[in-house]
């Protein structure tokens, strides 16, 4: 008779979506590690003997991913190599009672803001006193920075209030202590993350207060970068390009998904813009922030969109010549206004305005990149492949945006430092350059 020998628990969290999501797990991991509990992020060793899956539930292609990943640790469990399976956040969030019922090898699911009755089944306490602390799965030089939680605008594509609730604020005295904390860590730069950055402040202080965050988190000794990502255009809070303009610490970077320019989008996507004000808002940031990056996303194939409606995009950005940008072919998701329209765009028709789209990016893409050859960047070293050294620019966001290559045989550089580098070389996008002593 085999006997099997007690082993200690060991757990594998794994994460799906977006960088506010990849929070969380280390929010999750931080609490684990707290309990005495053995924990690794998407270990590819099979040791671990419980799976916590954070899934994503945005978009149809998302919730697919989420699905396969949960279907295939189902077999593990099943198959006897794994003793449970937990499953957390978005997908989780939204479609619980249908996934209990689909797949019952999971031993349960939890919603987006259930981490203490998660914990709670795993035998663990939540410790209050560690809210703020992360086990960062990211390279230790840089961290997302969640500085709020939920969304209160009324986009009708979008299921984010559906999966998180309301906007909530963290406070800047909050926000500050965990800079600090990150800082005395060895993490460098700071990449502010929300699904509204531009909002905060009004759900805490009854203002916004995006710009005194900036400042408050600028003067944190050791950050040497902060970066704005996902800032909601209407209302922009001007005040904020101001800060950036003047600290040197804050990146001339903005990610600020438009999703749309022809009036007859904006109004169906409940954006609450106008072209017209969107147009002047672009021109305002880049007089104010002469040299700023401009990163935006865009959905190709939203209900109604004609023909005429794209050209209006497609010729957007032709002229506004963003110097970075991605597209999404509209996923039709029920309970969202949006679902209450015909999805009448054929999904061919989708694909090829957002392949349009994104081919006459390359090109701008390419044209920037090389009017960037001769000059010299300070620039942040992510991580050795391949035989470069790659890293990124303050105008460069990590995953998603342009990377700086340095042949290793030239030069001797440790992850995670500054390094100047002259641009030699470029490709639509990513630079090739030299380290400058």
């Amino acid at each position: 008779m085999k006997v099997r020998s007690l082993k200690k628990d060991k757990v594998n969290v794994i994460t799906l979506g977006c960088s506010k999501n990849l929070v969380d797990s280390e929010v999750l991991m931080s609490q684990l590690r707290a309990n005495d509990m053995a924990v690794v992020h998407e270990s590819e060793k099979d040791d671990a003997n419980i799976i916590i899956i954070n899934t994503c539930g945005f978009i149809d292609n998302a919730k697919q991913e989420s699905i396969d990943t949960i279907l295939q640790y189902a077999d593990e469990k099943e198959a006897g190599h794994i003793d449970k399976l937990y499953v957390t956040g978005c997908l989780s969030q939204r479609y619980k009672d249908s996934l209990e019922t689909e797949i019952p090898q999971v031993d349960a699911f939890f919603g987006t803001l259930e981490l203490p009755q998660l914990l709670k089944t795993l035998e663990a306490d939540y410790k209050h006193e560690l809210i703020g602390e992360r086990l960062l799965t990211t390279p230790k030089h840089y961290a997302y920075f969640k500085i709020a939680e939920g969304c209160n605008r009324p986009c009708s594509f979008c299921a984010i209030p559906l999966m998180r609730g309301k906007h909530v604020d963290r406070s800047i005295e909050d926000l500050v202590k965990e800079a600090t904390r990150l800082a005395a860590m060895g993490t460098k730069e700071l990449i502010l993350i929300a699904q509204d950055l531009t909002y905060y402040g009004l759900e805490k202080y009854g203002e916004r207060k995006l710009a005194d965050l900036m400042r408050r988190l600028s003067d944190v000794n050791g950050i040497d970068w902060i970066r704005l990502q996902y800032a909601y255009p209407s209302q922009f809070p001007m005040d904020a390009l101001k800060v950036m303009a003047e600290r040197e610490n804050i990146c001339k970077y903005l990610d600020m998904p438009l999703q749309h320019i022809s009036d007859n989008m904006l109004k169906t996507m409940r954006r609450g813009i106008s072209k017209r004000r969107t147009i002047e808002l672009v021109d305002n940031i880049r007089q104010q922030v002469p040299d700023i990056a401009l990163r935006t996303t865009l959905i190709a194939g939203h209900p109604g969109e004609t023909q005429q409606d794209f050209e209006e995009l497609y010729d957007f950005v032709e002229q506004t010549r963003f110097d970075r940008l991605g597209i999404f072919t509209y996923s039709h998701e029920e309970s969202t206004h949006a679902f209450t329209l015909p999805d009448d765009v054929p999904a061919e028709v989708k694909q090829e305005r957002a392949d349009a789209i994104m081919e006459l990016q390359q090109g701008i893409s390419l044209e920037l990149n090389e009017a960037r050859v001769g000059h010299t960047y300070k620039v942040l070293f992510d991580r050795k492949e391949s035989g470069y050294y790659v890293g990124r620019t303050q105008y460069d966001s990590p995953e998603v945006d342009n990377e700086v290559l340095v042949p290793a045989k030239n030069a001797y550089l440790r992850i995670g430092d500054f390094a100047n580098v002259r641009i030699t070389d470029s490709t639509d996008f990513d630079l090739y350059g030299e380290v400058i002593a």
